[in-house]
Formats: structure tokens, C-alpha cells, sequence
């Protein structure tokens, strides 16, 4: 069913972006950073813009936080509105933010404050603790685009399942984050909101496909917040801005009535997971998903309650330079060396760790991903006249597969997991350490992987 003209619905959609942010948090011009400063990171205290309550709040991480609003030490509506303005600024300064719901947030915050002043109990264990989330997310009343102009004016009728977890937690929502076309690119980048940057430097991409994530939390402009992966989609944008992230197995977290850029794509499984500024935070936030026993909410979930797991004195831990690919960059290389060396001077045994299976892996993920022709990528763009970016060249030209096909493609990963597995056991390691992406990041336009951007 045609939607419209696309051009006209993501100037629609930007403007409407740009009118929901209050005169209040919009950087006075002669405040602005020069277009061509690259690090925007140090403007909330270089600027004078922000008071120093709204700097020390919003300085602090969520296992810092979360005690003081516990306590009533801080309110959540003082907490909310330091980092809905932090949020702005950096939507304003990096293109990092898809949606808003600053008035919701606010209005969320003052009842949770009612509830521990009438009550003398927090909510539950995130009580007040504004979270980002990316913008797949459904929330009711908000647009959950993707990247796609079609999408645009489409307002969600029920949340997320994880959203409402953790509402249930006490969080409070206050924005969603920029994502690329489908979420399918290494970069944020999109025909309707257009480019995220990278805050720490504006000529370098943030990653991608939770860019707009990684970009907001590396400059602060939330606590803690939720993205994606199916290919690298949270780990990329991790290393991209320097930020900590964790890649659950499928059925760890809850991932149900999210909107996916491909729907009904299952031979690889997206999950979700935490984005933050420390490992403390990590670990705070998976805890209180899996202490929720989210598979009484999403059937795909896992019940393995959370439990301790006691580490052996020493690990033994392959390296894999490189995928027999694509050759790192030397930084990455340094970085990895580094890595390396520590870990055998704390003890650990360290060894090689073939690449053999790489490029049959990554095969084999670029035929899932294009296994129905680039339909449902394509049929979203037909929809409004938007054209393919040229990052997705991959869609465009894909072959759809019969279901004959494809259920022999399954087959062929099925065997690929288990010799992966049969190799891992035999050579006895507890983990694989290797480069993200070839970069540590890159200029924006420019993320390449062999002869195409990598799927994510």
C-alpha cells in the first residue's frame, strides 16, 4: 500500500523531531561548537550551559545513581530532566536521537517520587533511572521508522515486551535512539534522520546499527541504554565510541514485539542487549532482566535464573588475529597485543586460534540475510519511492531463494555451528578474544567489509 512521497514524510518526521525538543534545551547559537570541532564531548562543561547540579547528575552512572534515587537522595523528575536536556544537546550536536517523549518521561518521574514519599519503597530495583532505548523499540504513541520513511506516522500500539520489564523496574523512557535503513549497515545513517556521528569525533562514525546509542551514551546523555544485534549491531558501535556492551545468546533476554527492518528473518536470531559506560552497569542491568524471569513474558526465553559462575584461577584463551578476511588496522592490532600481554602476565594461558572457519561463517550469514531477495527491504521502500541506499547494494541484487533452498541453507549452518563447537572443545579454550571491526573507527561513509559494508 503506497504511503506518500518519501521526502516529504522524513522532512515531516525531522521536523517534528526538532519541534519536540522545548526553547529550554535548544543550545543558544553563540553557543554552538564550530562545525568543524570534531570532539563534542567536553561541550556540557565547556560551555557554562548546563548548572552544575545537571552536570553532577548526569556525570554519575546508573550503579551511582540508582542508591541516591532508592533513597529519595535524588529525585527521578531532577534525574529525568538533566538528562532529557543532556539528550537534546546531544541530538543537536551529533544527529543521534529518533524520537522523544520528554513531557512522558517527566510526568512517569513525579509519580515514581509520589510512590516513595508515599510509600517509603522504590519502585523496583531501576526506581527512576531514566534508559535510552534504540529505536525498534515499540512504545505506545511513538514511531518505530527503522530508517524507513514508510514507517513514518505510524505510531506503536503496545510496547515492547522488555519495555514493559523494565517500566516494571521503575525506568522512565525518554527518548529513542537513530538506527540505519533496516538496521542492516555498520553505520547509522538513514533516508529519514539522516546520519549519527561519533561525539569523541564528529568526522567518524559511531557505528551502526545502534549508533545512535552508542552516540548518546559516549556523550553522556543517558545513563544506561538498550540496543540491538543480529551481526555486530551492538558491539561495533561499542567499540566505535568507546563504551562497554554485551552480546546475549538468543533467549537470554526478552526480544518480542519489537519491529524488525527484515520481519520474520529467523535463521539468525537478533537479541538485545545493554549499552554503558561501565562493566559495573552491565552487569546491574542483565541481572535485573534475568531476576525478572522474563520467560514468563516471551516464550522463546530461556528460564536459567540469574547465578553465580566461579572463574578458574587461570583461563586458557584464544586469539584470532584477524578472520582470513579482512587484516585489522595496526591500532586494532596494537590494542589486541596489549590485551594479550596482560592477560599473560596475570597468568593466563594465551593461544592461537585459527581463523579457518571465518569466511565460510560470514558466507553463510550474507546468505541468510538475503535469503528472500531483499523483499522486505524492498517492499518497505516501494511503498514511498525511497530509494536503496548504496550501502545495501547486497539487497538489491539478491536472488530470492525457494524454500527447498533455504531449508538446505539451514542445514548448511547447522553443520557449520557444530564443527565450530566440535573445535572449540577439543582445542579446550574458554573464549575467543579478537578485533571487533577492522577499525577502531572509521570516517563516515566509509565502514567497508570485503567487498561490501558488513551485514548486520
Amino acid at each position: 500500500m503506497s504511503k506518500g512521497n518519501w521526502e516529504e514524510l522524513a522532512a515531516k518526521k525531522r521536523q517534528e523531531l526538532e519541534n519536540s525538543i522545548p526553547q529550554e534545551w535548544r543550545i543558544p547559537s553563540h553557543l554552538l561548537p564550530p562545525a568543524d570541532q570534531d570532539d563534542v564531548t567536553g561541550f556540557p562543561e565547556a560551555s557554562g550551559w548546563f548548572t552544575a547540579d545537571e552536570l553532577a547528575i548526569t556525570n554519575q552512572t546508573a550503579s551511582e545513581l540508582l542508591p541516591k534515587l532508592a533513597s529519595g537522595e535524588l529525585k527521578s523528575e531532577a534525574v529525568t530532566r538533566a538528562f532529557c536536556k543532556r539528550a537534546a544537546a546531544a541530538h543537536q550536536l551529533v544527529n543521534c536521537l529518533s524520537e522523544t517523549c520528554f513531557d512522558r518521561a517527566l510526568e512517569t518521574a513525579k509519580k515514581i517520587d509520589e510512590h516513595l514519599t508515599q510509600t517509603g519503597k522504590p519502585i523496583g530495583p531501576l526506581h527512576g533511572l531514566p534508559i535510552s532505548l534504540k529505536d525498534n523499540f515499540n512504545l505506545v504513541g511513538l514511531d518505530a521508522t527503522v530508517g524507513f520513511a514508510s514507517h513514518v506516522g505510524d505510531p506503536a500500539k503496545y510496547n515492547a515486551v522488555l519495555a514493559d520489564l523494565l517500566l516494571e523496574a521503575g525506568a522512565v523512557f525518554y527518548v529513542k535512539t537513530n538506527v540505519p535503513t533496516a538496521m542492516m549497515i555498520a553505520e547509522s545513517v538513514n533516508n529519514v534522520i539522516g546520519r549519527t556521528v561519533n561525539p569523541r569525533n564528529r568526522k567518524l562514525t559511531s557505528g551502526g546499527s545502534s549508533g545512535g546509542e552508542s552516540a548518546l551514551i559516549a556523550f553522556k546523555g543517558s545513563p544506561l541504554g538498550v540496543g540491538t544485534d543480529i551481526g555486530g549491531s551492538l558491539r561495533i558501535p561499542a567499540a566505535c565510541s568507546g563504551i562497554f556492551t554485551l552480546r546475549p545468546s538468543f533467549g537470554r533476554f526478552p526480544t518480542l514485539r519489537c519491529r524488525s527492518g527484515m520481519p520474520g528473518q529467523e535463521a539468525v536470531q537478533s537479541v538485545n542487549g545493554p549499552l554503558t559506560r561501565t562493566l559495573t552497569d552491565l552487569e546491574l542491568y542483565s541481572k535485573v532482566v534475568v531476576d525478572a524471569e522474563p520467560w514468563h513474558i516471551d516464550p522463546r526465553c530461556l528460564p536459567i535464573p540469574w547465578r553465580a559462575v566461579p572463574l578458574p584461577q587461570k583461563l586458557k584463551i584464544g586469539v584470532m588475529w584477524h578472520d582470513g578476511v579482512v587484516l585489522p588496522t595496526p591500532p586494532v592490532t596494537r590494542a589486541l597485543r596489549h590485551a594479550v600481554e596482560k592477560l599473560k602476565a596475570a597468568g593466563h594461558e594465551v593461544v592461537e586460534w585459527s581463523p579457518e572457519d571465518q569466511g565460510e561463517g560470514i558466507k553463510l550469514l550474507g546468505r541468510m540475510f538475503v535469503a528472500d531477495g531483499g523483499k522486505a527491504i524492498k517492499r518497505e521502500l516501494e511503498r514511498t519511492g525511497e530509494p536503496m541506499r548504496p550501502e545495501m547494494t547486497m539487497y538489491a541484487t539478491a536472488r530470492e531463494l525457494g524454500a527447498l533452498e533455504y531449508w538446505d541453507l539451514h542445514l548448511e549452518r547447522q553443520q557449520y555451528q557444530k564443527r565450530y563447537l566440535d573445535r572449540w572443545r577439543s582445542t579446550g579454550i574458554d573464549a575467543i578474544l579478537c578485533p571487533t571491526t577492522p577499525y577502531s573507527t572509521v570516517e563516515n561513509g566509509k565502514f567497508r567489509y570485503g567487498r561490501f559494508p558488513k551485514p548486520l
